[in-house]
């Protein structure tokens, strides 16, 4: 009896001591008398990599989908897009109003004028009153520059016809050189332009008097053998507000396309010079 005793104790021994070191126990023909402890299964830890593009482990949110994260860099780009348009609409709006208060200062095209159009009839500045007018000054012996000037003007006229939101536009033609600019000379070379081009003339004291209210340097050149000369001018396209004042000009260098969004601007922040 003794000896068989001995015996399981040394199995028991040599089994607990096996399981103290992570090894399984050999199988044996007797078991241990006291319970054997259970080891918790090991598991590989995961890599941090792993850890953030996975799922997300017990207590922790899931990420967002790509789908909804691209959505939303979306929206905040948008958002900061929409932001600085906005600020620079409205830096170019208060650049224009200061260009327009200091243009209104400098008095150009003050007063009234008596001339004549290329129909007969009497013109006074009053009877443009209420109406947006695009100004030259040129002369119809002009080789090139005014016939290009012109042109120029009533392609800015049908840019912003093309627009049925903004009111209409009245070009005006207004001879240097009356002399020999009369209605007929008048008649024949506007309606090669566009039908609502307003050509106008009148006396050599008359045309110097609206020439010089808008600061229109004219001076005729000496004839040649056959009596003809050039007149060399100003050359500008001047921009008249609905109250009469001048509002803006634009050089030769000007495209079509950037003096008719010129006009569009002055069109939405005019307001008339007593408010």
């Amino acid at each position: 009896m003794l000896p068989t005793l001995l015996l399981r104790l040394r199995r028991a021994a040599h089994a607990c001591a096996a399981l103290r070191r992570g090894c399984p126990p050999r199988p044996a023909l007797h078991t241990c008398p006291w319970p054997s402890p259970r080891l918790p299964a090991w598991e590989p830890l995961a890599s941090p990599a792993r850890a953030l593009s996975g799922r997300a482990g017990a207590g922790g949110k899931a990420p967002l989908p790509l789908r909804t994260r691209l959505l939303v860099a979306v929206l905040l780009g948008a958002g900061g897009l929409g932001t600085w348009l906005y600020l620079r609409r409205e830096k170019e709006l208060q650049q224009l109003e200061q260009r327009v208060e200091q243009l209104r200062h400098v008095a150009v095209g003050q007063g009234d004028f008596q001339l004549v159009d290329h129909t007969g009839q009497p013109r006074r500045k009053a009877d443009f009153a209420g109406q947006w007018v695009l100004l030259y000054f040129g002369f119809t012996h002009c080789p090139d520059i005014c016939p290009e000037e012109l042109e120029k003007l009533v392609e800015v006229v049908h840019l912003l016809e093309n627009d049925s939101h903004l009111p209409p536009v009245q070009p005006i033609f207004v001879t240097v050189d009356p002399e020999r600019d009369d209605v007929a000379a008048m008649a024949r070379y506007v309606r090669d332009f566009h039908p609502r081009l307003l050509g106008l003339t009148g006396s050599p004291e008359n045309v110097r008097e609206v020439a010089k209210a808008y600061r229109v340097y004219a001076s005729a050149g000496d004839p040649d053998v056959d009596g003809d000369y050039i007149v060399d001018h100003t050359v500008l396209i001047y921009l008249l507000a609905p109250d009469g004042l001048f509002l803006d000009y634009y050089t030769r260098g000007k495209s079509e396309a950037q003096i008719a969004q010129s006009v569009r601007q002055h069109m939405v922040t005019y307001r008339p010079f007593n408010q």
